[in-house]
């Protein structure tokens, strides 16, 4: 294939790949703790580090995984000690991060605002050797968060309640997916971009959930989504002469809605199928209500 002769679309298209895994694989946690926009918010806190990283002649994607880090641990501590107040604490800190992050690539020597767009909606040829290697040890450490502690964020993130009764540190549980999110962030900027990465978080993950709501199927279709979103994205910008970030998510966006369209009847025909077995069987009378049903198998 032609587009695997140049070495800059060799480094895309690893990054691609590396992005559909992990922005898929931390997203399906943010979804079940009702943290979508999360990604977001880190997002434009890392424009900071970009900046930052211009302004020392430091690694942006490195800087900006410090400083996004710093900002998650921020979120948490907000949300734990400041609930009344937080979102304005929350505000600040959003739009302090893209101002920051304007103000510290303008005082770098050289920079200007032309250069933060690269990390702001993606782009293919900026992706260098030194940034690949970064975001191969950054998604190693996210693959090995998801994955490795698969159960226990799940248990979090499902009921933080019932996992604090079990043992669980939930606090550092919810800690390590904050930072496991920001690290994301990172990862996923130089091909989708900043402001766009939320989206590879979560839409994946929605249109996963069309088709089934088991925790393990769910993650795997979703990063199936996620890969096939970013090397189709990556692929249609080169021929396309289009933004990366911007085809990739609306990729994942149709896929939700092709997923979404197919599962509607699906779903009307089992709920048909569930009615007329259930009108077949015990008299409404005698029928066990739903939740006492389940909770006395619980308890069995």
């Amino acid at each position: 294939m032609e587009i695997l002769n140049y070495a800059f679309m060799q480094r895309a298209l690893l990054a691609a790949v590396l992005v559909g895994i992990t922005a898929p694989a931390v997203g399906i946690y943010l979804v079940q703790r009702r943290q979508a926009l999360m990604g977001d918010g880190i997002g434009h806190v890392a424009m900071t580090g970009v900046g930052l990283g211009f302004l020392l002649t430091w690694s942006p994607v490195w800087m900006a995984t410090l400083v996004s880090v710093l900002g998650a641990v921020f979120m948490e501590l907000v949300r734990w000690y400041a609930r009344t107040r937080g979102d304005i604490a929350l505000a600040m800190l959003f739009y302090g991060g893209m101002a920051g992050g304007v103000m510290f690539i303008n005082l770098a020597p050289g920079g200007s605002t032309t250069n933060l767009s690269s990390f702001l909606f993606g782009s293919l040829s900026t992706v260098s050797e030194s940034d690949v290697t970064a975001i191969c040890l950054l998604a190693a450490f996210v693959v090995l968060i998801t994955v490795g502690l698969r159960r226990q964020l799940f248990a979090v993130s499902q009921d933080e309640e019932f996992a604090r009764v079990t043992g669980l540190p939930v606090r550092f549980l919810n800690l390590l997916t904050a930072i496991t999110a920001a690290v994301t962030v990172s990862v996923a900027m130089r091909v989708v971009g900043l402001l766009l990465v939320s989206a590879l978080m979560v839409v994946p993950v929605a249109a996963a959930q069309q088709l089934t709501r088991s925790f393990a199927a769910t993650f795997a279709i979703a990063v199936a989504i996620g890969v096939s979103a970013t090397l189709g994205g990556t692929v249609t910008s080169y021929y396309q002469d289009v933004p990366p970030g911007a085809t990739i998510v609306l990729l994942t966006i149709a896929t939700f809605i092709a997923l979404t369209l197919l599962a509607t009847p699906l779903t009307r025909r089992r709920a048909r199928a569930l009615a007329a077995a259930q009108g077949g069987g015990d008299p409404a009378e005698c029928a066990i209500p739903a939740g006492r049903k389940e909770r006395d198998e619980v308890g069995a």
